[in-house]
């Protein structure tokens, strides 16, 4: 009897520990994923990267750096255009995830393999097959390859502003919610879910809701790290973002749209997204957790703690749908009024307490 499997696309190299970017040279030289020329094309930044250029540059020789002026569609397509230029075998993508996300659409546009360095942990999009730029008519997601490798140093991690942490905690906890969401369109609607992609993205989020730990603890960075990557492969798994994205990023949206000069970071508004969705669904006490946790990592629960009144986030949760046109969430399902949101909003605010 055959035995069926199925091939899941993910790096051939995960490593997420201390120290880890002391040894890029090493997984640089693995033959899957740079030949024996060691030709490489580096994204960085103009600030934070220049520093890791210098402290890395002895040991990268054949490598040639570019700077990378920010996060839109221009600056990744400029990026592809001046590594043409050159021979390489694989481009690394050193920074944040503006940084990883020119070099991910870059690195597709030129055909080669992308190695994601990440500095920070502030959303799920490291190890994903989307790169998220900024364009004309505001921000768009492009299919991308997986990374070939990704590599996270936590002292490095450690070293970066602590927000970073927080939207990265914000963003993993998200899946929970983005999981209920996609059961529900199951129900309503016959949505097809896969169960591995739904399995790892929601184990991802319940690690990081469940640790202990703090944004300071290399155990628990090591577990946000390990969601965040976990994360986008369920993403390359399932074939789209349902894995980690529902009502908690039609509100995360909703609020970019609307108030651009105002928002506040990815995993804030997802995880104030998140904990709010689960409440209109009936979780009171999965919310009232969720918002607890939130809460003692540093992260709002509450528009006003980001900015925002009352008024603009039911403005926000209405707009939300629009974001996502063909998603169905709860927001879509329940089909609230303004006013029925701004009780439910009340109702949310009571339970978990201002």
């Amino acid at each position: 009897m055959p035995v069926l499997t199925r091939l899941i696309p993910s790096p051939v190299v995960v490593d997420i520990r201390p120290g880890a970017l002391n040894d890029l040279a090493g997984v640089l030289a693995d033959q899957r994923i740079c030949s024996s020329t060691g030709k490489l094309a580096i994204a960085i930044s103009g600030g934070s990267g220049a520093v890791l250029r210098d402290r890395l540059m002895s040991s990268l020789p054949g490598a040639e750096w570019f700077e990378v002026g920010g996060g839109t569609l221009d600056d990744a397509i400029k990026l592809a255009d001046a590594m043409k230029k050159g021979r390489y075998d694989a481009v690394v993508g050193l920074g944040g995830g503006k940084i990883i996300d020119c070099a991910k659409f870059a690195a597709a546009r030129v055909g080669l393999p992308l190695v994601a360095v990440a500095t920070n942990l502030s959303h799920d999009g490291l190890c994903s097959p989307v790169a998220t730029l900024d364009n004309d008519a505001g921000r768009g997601s492009y299919g991308v390859p997986n990374p070939i490798a990704v590599v996270i140093d936590l002292d490095v991690i450690r070293e970066a502003p602590v927000r970073f942490v927080r939207s990265g905690i914000g963003d993993a906890l998200s899946n929970i919610s983005a999981i209920a969401d996609w059961e529900l369109a199951a129900r309503e609607r016959g949505e097809d879910i896969d169960g591995l992609a739904a399995a790892m993205a929601r184990q991802a989020g319940e690690a990081v809701l469940r640790h202990p730990g703090g944004v300071g603890d290399d155990a628990f960075l090591q577990v946000l790290a390990e969601g965040l990557v976990l994360t986008g492969i369920a993403m390359s798994v399932s074939g789209d973002s349902r894995p980690a994205s529902g009502a908690c990023h039609e509100i995360n949206h909703a609020f970019d749209l609307l108030f651009p000069k105002r928002a506040a970071s990815h995993g804030e508004q997802c995880g104030l997204g998140a904990a709010f969705a689960m409440h209109l669904r009936g979780a009171r006490e999965e919310s009232g957790y969720m918002a607890s946790v939130l809460r003692r990592h540093g992260l709002p629960v509450l528009p006003e703690e980001i900015g925002f009144t009352v008024d603009e986030f039911v403005q926000v949760v209405e707009f939300a749908p629009q974001t996502r046109p063909g998603r169905y969430t709860i927001l879509e399902h329940l089909d609230l009024s303004t006013d029925q949101i701004r009780d439910a909003y009340a109702d949310y605010a009571k339970a978990i307490g201002s």
